[in-house]
């Protein structure tokens, strides 16, 4: 698991106009907690976080936060808030961690190979969840639990008890808890062939007692 240096900047002023203020001049507002530690809001560098959060192992990364003060934590990011557009990070919370204390994380699951319901019989894959929570050292948890799906058929369903094992690693979900499974071809609707019509004509119409009326239409 990667360790990344990152500085962070107390906060005097928290608001929402502060807040628009920082994003303006290139900074991300955040709250620093836990083991016990104060409540502290703190403001870091847009840049520097992307890259900080943008390693192999992303938003599990142990972070060396070192606040203006001096002061210097092991933490990791949580609670990430997202701009609904430009998917810009626009708050996150820090959380102080213990290498010698298990955390829980949301790790990617790497579905590999392509089943052989897929490949020689047309299944789609359906993926149920695309990642798994689990529970580690900080330092034990996976980048991605990898996971090879070549050998599924039509109607198999990957299942957390097959994902591997990883020492130290311990999968929060149930093992019943299904992942991905492969689903039989949908069938195509037919669309039926429009019927061509001589000028003037109209389409016929059942009659609703099941024949034809003539009354009437004698010339």
């Amino acid at each position: 698991m990667d360790q990344v240096n990152l500085t962070a900047e107390a906060r005097a002023t928290r608001g929402t106009r502060p807040a628009k203020r920082l994003r303006r001049e290139g900074q991300v507002p955040a709250v620093v907690y836990g083991r016990g530690h104060e409540a502290v809001s703190v403001s870091v560098d847009a840049k520097q976080l992307y890259r900080v959060l943008h390693t192999d192992s992303g938003l599990n990364a142990i972070i060396n936060l070192e606040l203006t003060n001096g002061e210097k934590l092991l933490t990791v990011a949580r609670e990430v808030q997202r701009h609904p557009v430009r998917g810009t990070i626009s708050h996150l919370d820090f959380i102080q961690v213990s290498l010698d204390e298990e955390i829980e994380a949301d790790v990617s699951i790497d579905f590999e190979g392509e089943p052989v319901g897929v490949s020689a019989d047309g299944g789609i894959v359906e993926t149920l969840e695309a990642t798994i929570a689990l529970s580690a050292l900080p330092t034990a948890i996976p980048s991605s639990v990898p996971v090879d799906i070549s050998a599924l058929h039509i109607g198999d369903t990957l299942r957390v008890s097959d994902l591997p094992v990883i020492e130290g690693v311990t999968y929060l979900l149930d093992e019943d808890a299904p992942l991905l499974t492969v689903a039989a071809p949908r069938l195509e609707e037919v669309e039926e062939e429009p019927i061509d019509l001589e000028e003037g004509e109209e389409p016929a119409e059942d009659d609703e007692e099941g024949g034809d009326d003539d009354e009437g239409d004698e010339g």
